[in-house]
């Protein structure tokens, strides 16, 4: 089932959203509010969560709480690593919480959180541990950033890649399972925290992955999962199809489901980062996503399909 739409995904991180084009976050303003609304009129029941910021940035919170952005809300999410990228200690994340806390009323999920195993597997497994003591019973929703490693042919989505040096690399890391599919030592402690802890898991499209990622999943006891859909790919051929065998493949899991990335040729500049031309368009994605996956109705996802097979072009999220 649906439990929850966040929309976009890090908009306050500049590999994410194209600060140039929109420096005061107003269109990404105006498009959430638009989505919001669009979301709420196809179920008004949903779930609907800011898209987790990175970094954890209070005042970036409090602009968009005094635009109004917040209202139609019901949680804000953020996103941290602090042993790979943040400039902070893991032992700040309560007091992370507590900073953005301080500006809203919602709910703070915490929508990303993990450790690279770039240097050693065992800085992964002490990581997951000290989170799991720092965060649950702390946050109503922990995602444990990942499940797979990215395979090492795939781009990872940052707009400076190899000039960032190993920071880039790092994004090569952060699976539980490696990209064969073997699993890492903090794989095995893993379920000592399920149900608490959720996975986020980015699915690309024609993914091979997905269905041995179900297999692993509830071999882990994995009941919360986080993923998205992407408006960019929507607008391949058989995109309707590959959603809904994806979510058909997920049906068994509550999801946290992330609407992002602009087609290019709907953007204000020809990236997947770029503020919509139109912000209503963004919006009639998420209400046909919703229409579609967690209408108050019955479920509309097609019977399952055979991929039609994988494709060289690939966005990787992180």
């Amino acid at each position: 089932m649906i439990e929850a739409v966040k929309f976009w995904n890090e908009p306050n991180n500049k590999s994410h959203w194209d600060l140039e084009l929109d420096p005061d976050w107003s269109a990404y303003a105006r498009m959430v509010t638009l989505a919001s609304a669009a979301v709420r009129a196809e179920n008004s029941t949903l779930t609907q969560v800011l898209g987790g910021i990175s970094p954890i940035d209070a005042v970036f919170m409090a602009s968009l709480r005094d635009r109004g952005v917040l209202d139609g809300l019901d949680a804000v999410a953020v996103h941290g690593f602090p042993l790979d990228w943040n400039h902070w200690p893991i032992d700040e994340w309560p007091q992370r919480i507590a900073e953005i806390e301080a500006v809203t009323h919602l709910p703070v999920w915490v929508t990303e959180v993990g450790v690279s195993t770039f240097g050693a597997e065992e800085v992964q497994e002490f990581g997951l541990r000290r989170t799991a003591q720092l965060l649950m019973g702390r946050v109503p929703r922990i995602f444990w950033y990942s499940l797979y490693d990215l395979p090492a042919a795939w781009p990872a989505t940052t707009r400076h890649r190899e000039a960032e040096g190993s920071s880039y690399y790092r994004h090569f890391h952060m699976g539980l399972l490696r990209e064969d599919g073997t699993p890492k030592l903090a794989c095995d402690q893993f379920a000592a925290f399920t149900p608490e802890f959720g996975i986020c898991q980015w699915f690309h499209f024609e993914d091979h992955r997905l269905d041995d990622a179900v297999r692993w999943l509830n071999q882990l006891g994995v009941r919360r999962l986080r993923t998205g859909l992407s408006w960019a790919d929507s607008f391949r051929p058989d995109a309707d199809r590959w959603f809904d065998r994806q979510m058909r493949a997920l049906e068994g899991f509550d999801v946290t489901l992330t609407f992002c990335f602009t087609p290019e040729h709907r953007g204000i500049a020809p990236h997947h980062t770029s503020p919509p031309q139109l912000p209503e368009e963004f919006a009639e994605f998420c209400a046909r996503m919703v229409r579609r996956y967690a209408s108050s109705g019955a479920c509309t996802v097609a019977p399952p399909v055979e991929a039609a097979g994988t494709t060289p072009e690939r966005l990787a999220l992180r």
